[in-house]
């Protein structure tokens, strides 16, 4: 009863986080058509969330500067995962985004084998096999016998190996409470969105009062939020198992995608998709084999 009990709150914490990212596209998009670009709707949603979480963090300096390679990593990956998954869903079609993004319990697999020292058995390989094989299932144009990759693929897929590098490293930092995670987590947002705007020389949006009150809003009751969930939640079980937990995310995508956006998906890549989930699956049930 007690592992059940200690299982239903980081569960559910993830199930809200999941569903919050299943239905963010929606917004965004909304927000991008009144003139407000992905990079400048990240910093501004992410920078009203920190200024509203973090009279209430208690961020002691001196275990931020503990192992500050790790720190930093946590930053970046936090930042990128965020910020291109936002670009991918505003740019591409939903399903597909989500799709790749999730390759992200492989990257989690190798990211735990090479940071936490996890060991591989044959349930490993099976799902490495499972997950690529998908992925080139699900890209693959017979047209010209290749896979062409756009920018909104490029994006879903960086940000799954960001997601996965996070997850990882949530774990491992053990010196940071979550309060002091989700604060490292947000300034990365900010820091990826003010780098993507000045590379890409993006002027300050013309946009409406009322438009950058909803984005301001998101920050606050959406991002800041799911933020938390997720924190706790991968801070409160194998990383593999959130992982899966997540891919909620990808069915509450998909019914709001075809429901508000019209998107259809085709045969091959729901082929493809059903080997990545069959590959994330396996990863909340295989044994760890001892070292």
């Amino acid at each position: 009863m007690n592992a059940v009990r200690d299982r239903f709150g980081p569960t559910l914490a993830l199930l809200y986080s999941a569903s919050f990212w299943g239905v963010v596209w929606y917004p965004t998009r909304i927000f991008e058509g009144q003139g407000i670009q992905g990079a400048w709707l990240t910093l501004v949603a992410y920078a009203a969330a920190l200024f509203v979480f973090a009279p209430f963090a208690r961020l002691s300096f001196a275990r931020l500067r503990y192992r500050p390679a790790d720190t930093l990593g946590l930053l970046l990956a936090a930042g990128w995962t965020n910020v291109a998954f936002i670009l991918a869903v505003i740019e591409g079609e939903v399903v597909r985004v989500v799709l790749l993004f999730y390759l992200s319990p492989i990257w989690t697999v190798l990211f735990g084998r090479w940071l936490l020292g996890e060991a591989w058995g044959r349930q490993t390989w099976l799902m490495l096999g499972l997950g690529m094989g998908g992925t080139l299932i699900m890209l693959w144009d017979p047209r010209f016998g290749q896979v062409p990759l756009n920018r909104a693929d490029l994006l879903a897929v960086s940000a799954g190996f960001a997601f996965a590098l996070n997850n990882v490293l949530t774990r491992r930092i053990t010196h940071l409470g979550v309060t002091e995670k989700t604060c490292v987590a947000w300034l990365g947002v900010i820091v990826v969105s003010v780098a993507m705007v000045l590379v890409w020389s993006t002027p300050w949006p013309q946009a409406s009062a009322q438009a950058w009150s909803g984005v301001i809003a998101l920050g606050v009751f959406g991002f800041l939020l799911s933020t938390l969930t997720v924190v706790y939640g991968v801070s409160h079980m194998p990383v593999q198992r959130s992982a899966v937990i997540m891919l909620f995310e990808l069915i509450v995508g998909a019914a709001t995608a075809w429901w508000w956006a019209g998107e259809v998906v085709s045969v091959q890549e729901w082929v493809g998709g059903m080997l990545i989930l069959s590959a994330a699956t396996i990863a909340i049930f295989r044994q760890e084999p001892r070292q």
